[in-house]
């Protein structure tokens, strides 16, 4: 269980939120909601531990399970598996056992008596701690959130972003914490797996807040509604599930609206007589006295809600560039004896449209990393055709320079653009005043994709490489970013999960992982969007 006591968040000098207090208690799903940057991950960090309010408490009992937009993890070298187990502190005995039965095989008789006793002891503490049947239990979780056995037996260095994001997701679902804190649960993951999440979380019989900008896992999982309001700085609590939500927030809205056309009407007219007593010496207190009525009287009744604002987004006018800018030949990548994909031809024309498709763990980051030059490919190249400009988003936001400010970032995208348009450029998505000195760091994931985004825009990129452009946006900038797509002239090779982001850049080829083959893009590939 959480309790948070007037709790109050700043981003630098910007006032998030003032005096919140909320309980999120055992049964208790929570649905946190707001516009990109109105402080839900601030927050959900603060009620996780990993950061502390300006003001007011948070209380905590029992074990809290915690996903970040961008979980990091310390040792790459890590198994998967062990990863998972580790929630239960079960991956050191698994590893002593490894080491024990290497010692077993031992010829010198000492040491293989030593590593039997050794290992018999470490075994039977790994069964008393529920050992096998957890660990069978683990390997469900994982194979349920498309981590098959395979994968498991892998270092997290030789993981894609998204695989390493859902170990730490089965990480978090094996521990058994009594509160969950889930920061967008479904990136990264396909349609098999994101219904599996769905049902899992709406029988979890612990307390849950979730932040997510899946509406369909929203409606099926939730019984509360926690709306940050950007613009107030407060939660409004409703304790109903999505749908109902939906419909008394746009009853409430009416109703401040008639609430408030008839205080004004009304304070209106009395302005308007306090006006004509005041000629009168005689009058002037009464009508000083009627102007604080009439004050007294917008003031009783709620404001209307500000709109949120939304990011404006437009990808650049592409520089001039020769017929086929971007050339890939034989390109193949492995991860120690485990082969991602192999012997990868692709040719980017200028204006085309290609879309990346393959399952988690295919290589699709992978491969526009190598075509951005940031990974060199084991085989083959990448060759660069006149007048190339490239425009890289990744999906794990390598791009930004997480220890610089918002502003240093811009500037690097754009050194020769001046300080008075790098501003402007960045006002437009919604960083102005204080926020463009902001580190990077403590951006959300949302802000990060902003500012990456706008990083593109005055980039005169030719071609992008877009890896997951749409994911931790609100319905309103995602359908900005959708709108950019099609309307950008230049060339783009998509990786996406959203169906919506495949159908705006209407592709004219698919490239297919992990064997390479191309193909002309038809209606049936868009079926295998949301599964690859």
């Amino acid at each position: 269980m959480i309790v948070a006591t007037g709790v109050e968040l700043r981003a630098g000098a910007r006032l998030l939120m003032d005096e919140v207090t909320f309980r999120v208690g055992p049964g208790d799903r929570v649905g946190l909601v707001g516009r990109n940057g109105a402080g839900k991950t601030t927050l959900t960090r603060v009620l996780a531990g990993e950061g502390q309010p300006a003001a007011g408490t948070v209380t905590r009992s029992g074990e809290v399970g915690y996903l970040a937009q961008d979980p990091r993890t310390g040792d790459l070298d890590v198994l998967a598996r062990d990863r998972i187990l580790s929630a239960r502190g079960l991956d050191t005995i698994l590893r002593e056992l490894r080491v024990a039965e290497g010692a077993m095989a031992s010829g010198e008789d000492t040491v293989r008596e030593r590593a039997m006793n050794r290992y018999a002891r470490l075994d039977a503490e790994f069964d008393a701690r529920g050992g096998y049947a957890a660990e069978s239990e683990a390997a469900s979780i994982a194979s349920s959130l498309g981590l098959p056995d395979r994968v498991l037996g892998q270092p997290l260095r030789t993981l894609s972003g998204g695989q390493r994001r859902r170990v730490e997701l089965a990480r978090i679902l094996f521990s058994g914490a009594s509160t969950l804190l889930l920061d967008e649960p479904t990136n990264h993951l396909d349609a098999d797996s994101i219904a599996w999440l769905r049902d899992y979380l709406k029988t979890y019989p612990g307390a849950l807040l979730v932040i997510s900008h899946d509406v369909a896992l929203i409606e099926t999982v939730v019984n509360r509604v926690f709306h940050l309001d950007a613009n107030r700085g407060e939660i409004d609590q409703y304790n109903m599930g999505w749908k109902q939500y939906l419909v008394q927030r746009e009853t409430d809205e009416r109703r401040r609206r008639r609430e408030r056309a008839n205080a004004e009407k009304k304070a209106g007219a009395l302005l308007a007589q306090a006006d004509k007593m005041r000629a009168k010496a005689t009058k002037a207190v009464a009508a000083q006295n009627m102007a604080r009525r009439a004050e007294r009287l917008l003031a009783s009744v709620e404001q209307e809600r500000v709109s949120d604002k939304v990011a404006k987004l437009r990808f650049p006018t592409p520089a001039a560039c020769g017929k086929t800018p971007l050339t890939a030949e034989g390109l193949s990548r492995s991860y120690g004896s485990l082969e991602v994909f192999t012997d990868v031809d692709l040719a980017i024309d200028r204006g085309s449209k290609v879309v990346v498709l393959g399952l988690n763990g295919a290589g699709k980051t992978t491969l526009l990393r190598i075509l951005a030059g940031l990974d060199a490919p084991d085989t083959g190249e990448v060759v660069p055709g006149h007048g190339l400009k490239l425009g890289y988003y990744a999906q794990e936001h390598e791009t930004l320079d997480v220890s610089r400010s918002v502003l240093d970032n811009m500037k690097s995208a754009a050194p020769d653009l001046g300080e008075t348009e790098t501003r402007k450029v960045l006002g437009s998505f919604l960083f102005s005043g204080d926020d463009v000195e902001k580190p990077a760091r403590v951006l959300s994931g949302g802000e990060k994709t902003r500012l990456a985004l706008a990083m593109l825009v005055v980039s005169a990129a030719n071609v992008l490489l877009l890896d997951e452009p749409t994911n931790n946006l609100d319905p309103a900038s995602r359908e900005e970013v959708l709108a950019a797509l099609r309307s950008y002239a230049g060339a783009v090779v998509l990786v996406s999960h959203d169906e919506g982001a495949v159908a705006a850049l209407e592709p004219e080829r698919v490239l297919l992982l992990p064997d390479g083959d191309e193909d002309h893009w038809g209606p049936d590939y868009l079926d295998l969007i949301a599964l690859a």
